[in-house]
């Protein structure tokens, strides 16, 4: 380790420490505030007087909603445990602060690091600092879904506990209730939450609200059963409770949810982690290369260096981002962002930028604007369609302003690398001496001279620098010969440094940029469309499970059947949405209508069951093949998901590694091979003019 090395980390270590102590110096002063004595207040006679985390978690949660940066990590995390922590606003601070120090404790450390390994390269230190600033909404995403498997691996305990309790009492609502006094588990707010529904005065209307923030879809199919039963009583079938019987359906599709869910994590786990590698190796590798074979000191740190440096980051920055939503491991992941006034609505909302991005927008009616609301709709996207213009603009200026300063940087790469490379008259194959690159920085920094006087001039020969070396100090001893090839090669750097300007074909290929950052919204959600479409099958069998729970229930009937599969719908929610609203006007022919604009054929079978039920059969004789073939389905419904998994693997492991072997074949194969082959071609070139 260099000791420049040493002191960049000594020094990181002697600033963070600087930090801590000014931390604790401030939290010790905001304690004495108006905020913070309210909790002391509230910890009197209750809190021990030794450290305690808890109270910890409180004060830095005070602090991070000060700071205007963190606050917005912090507001995401709210939103989302704000669901899973029902009305327990301790909790929901304590696990807010607590993940979000968490993500700090990772990200600090990494920010560290890529300062002192990339201090020499600015621009690559600024390229990382921001990804790895978009990396912490992985660590905080990360951390909420542990936190949902978890709730829904309680889930398994506690309805198995609901069961025993319900033979104790028979009575739905005091079954949930006794089950949810156990306050160490997560779930049991959740219990306690669905109880206070089904004693409400209007529990139909406080189950609505309820759909909308529980966790998890398996919780509202439970709660909604739990309603129904009440509601409509118990009843045997086969001898057994048919509520139970609900109840144990739910349950079965939690542990294939669980399963699925685990074994994504472990094809998944390391992927995002393989696709950022790349992008922390750039450096350490050019490092080792140029030292270990330095013919390829020219192509690292000149032009074609950085070219597949950007190359290898954006292939880096787009397979992270498909990874990630790749591996989305079917949860119900609440929407966190802010939907109501986000940054696209606040630009919107400003008249001059309105009517351009209306511009853009296709008008309502047309087969475009059809297609594009369609898309939103089939890839499940939060995005109004004047939010998601507004991003397609925003990505084509950012994408051609980047590009243009990314050429610009590229020519001052170019010029750079001229004006300090260590000049020969060979190409070396092998490592300069300390002598010789001191003699060859020496003959540097001569020429430099020249190359600033004629800059940026027309019409400069050989012969004009021959001339204006014969007058200089630096060449007063030089014979003939040693002008003429001093002349030459300032000529040759000449012609570099003067054809290292903005060409017009860079400014096309702002624009060409700037369109694909204009299209990358849309190929974005044609992405998660397709990725929505692997697990069409996986819902189907969801509905065939909904279906066999409500097909018993006394006074269920078919538009409570589509409202039920519209609520936990995702791929199929549209056309379910539209069948609902056109039910009224006439049953069969809005089942037909639905039936006509999808192409599953499972989903297609569950529609033709429900015509029948419409006009000819009961619910039960309609779907009686969905309790027949339980065992088959469930069955059917373990190889679905193993083949989603697979093939959602396949698809993983190609876009995680396409970074890695850019790197290896782009940044390490091809300069080793290509540039070595070319300095050894050019080595006996020399050889063999020097031996003539």
């Amino acid at each position: 380790m260099s000791n420049q090395m040493l002191y960049y980390i000594i020094g990181g270590s002697v600033a963070a420490f600087v930090v801590i102590v000014i931390a604790y110096f401030i939290i010790s002063k905001k304690a004495n505030k108006s905020e913070y004595k309210r909790i002391q207040k509230l910890q009197q006679g209750t809190k021990e007087n030794k450290f305690s985390v808890e109270i910890l978690y409180q004060k830095l949660y005070i602090t991070y909603i000060k700071i205007p940066f963190i606050k917005r990590y912090i507001l995401k995390l709210r939103r989302r445990l704000e669901i899973i922590n029902i009305n327990d606003e301790y909790i929901t601070r304590r696990d807010s602060a607590k993940m979000l120090t968490r993500s700090l404790l990772v990200i600090i450390p990494l920010v560290l690091i890529t300062i002192i390994l990339t201090h020499t390269n600015t621009l690559l230190m600024v390229i990382l600092l921001l990804f790895e600033l978009f990396m912490v909404d992985t660590f905080i995403d990360g951390q909420v879904d542990k936190i949902d498997d978890k709730i829904l691996k309680e889930q398994i305990e506690f309805f198995s506990e609901i069961r025993h309790a319900y033979h104790e009492y028979n009575m739905v609502e005091e079954a949930i209730y006794q089950v949810s006094q156990d306050d160490e588990r997560t779930v049991s707010a959740q219990g306690e939450k669905i109880y206070e529904i089904l004693i409400s005065d209007d529990p139909e209307m406080e189950l609505e609200k309820y759909y909308d923030i529980a966790p998890n879809s398996f919780l509202k199919e439970f709660a909604g059963v739990s309603y129904l039963t009440k509601e409509f009583g118990d009843r045997k079938v086969d001898g057994a409770s048919l509520y139970l019987k609900n109840v144990n359906n739910i349950t079965q599709e939690m542990q294939l949810e669980i399963l699925k869910r685990d074994k994504l994590n472990y094809v998944f786990r390391s992927l995002a982690f393989i696709a950022i590698i790349p992008v922390i190796a750039l450096e350490p590798l050019k490092s080792w290369a140029v030292s270990s074979f330095s013919f390829t000191d020219a192509w690292y740190n000149g032009k074609p260096g950085m070219i597949v440096q950007i190359l290898i980051l954006i292939i880096a920055f787009i397979s992270y981002i498909l990874v990630r939503k790749l591996k989305d491991n079917g949860s119900t992941n609440m929407n966190t962002k802010n939907t109501e006034n986000p940054w696209q609505q606040k630009i919107y909302s400003k008249k001059p930028f309105k009517k351009i991005i209306d511009l853009f927008i296709p008008k309502k009616g047309t087969k475009e604007h059809r297609k594009v609301s369609q898309m939103l709709k089939d890839s499940a996207s939060h995005l109004k369609i004047e939010w998601l213009y507004t991003n397609r603009i925003a990505i084509a200026i950012v994408a051609c302003l980047v590009s243009i300063v990314l050429f610009a940087q590229l020519h001052v790469v170019a010029i750079d690398y001229v004006y300090n490379e260590p000049t020969t008259d060979y190409d070396l194959i092998g490592g300069l001496s300390d002598k010789d690159k001191k003699k060859a920085m020496e003959v540097t920094l001569i020429h430099n001279k020249f190359l600033d006087k004629f800059r940026g001039q027309s019409g400069v020969t050989q012969e004009k620098i021959e001339a204006e070396m014969r007058r200089s100090n630096d060449f007063m001893t030089a014979t003939d010969e040693e002008i003429t090839q001093n002349a030459k090669q300032v000529f040759d750097k000449l012609q570099i440094i003067n054809q290292e300007f903005m060409q017009w074909y860079e400014l096309l290929l702002s624009f060409v940029f700037a369109i694909a950052g204009y299209m990358s919204p849309i190929w974005l959600l044609f992405f998660q469309v397709k990725m929505r479409q692997l697990e069409m099958e996986d819902e189907v069998m969801q509905f065939q499970t909904i279906i066999l729970m409500l097909m018993r229930i006394e006074r269920v009937n078919v538009e409570i059947i589509l409202e039920w599969l519209e609520r936990y719908a995702n791929i199929f929610k549209p056309v379910l949405t539209n069948c609902i609203n056109n039910y009224e006007a006439g049953a069969w022919e809005a089942l037909e209508e639905m039936k006509n604009a999808v192409s599953y054929q499972q989903f297609i079978r569950i529609v033709e069951s429900m015509q029948a039920a419409v006009e000819k059969i009961p619910i039960k004789d309609a779907f009686d093949e969905l309790d027949s073939e339980r065992d088959y389905y469930q069955e059917k419904r373990k190889e679905s998901n193993d083949r989603l998994i697979s093939r959602k693997a396949m698809i993983g492991k190609a876009i995680g590694f396409a970074p890695m072997v850019s790197l290896f074949i782009g940044y390490l194969i091809v300069p080793l091979v290509f540039v070595g082959f070319t300095s050894m071609g050019s080595s006996f070139n020399s050889m063999q003019s020097m031996g003539k």
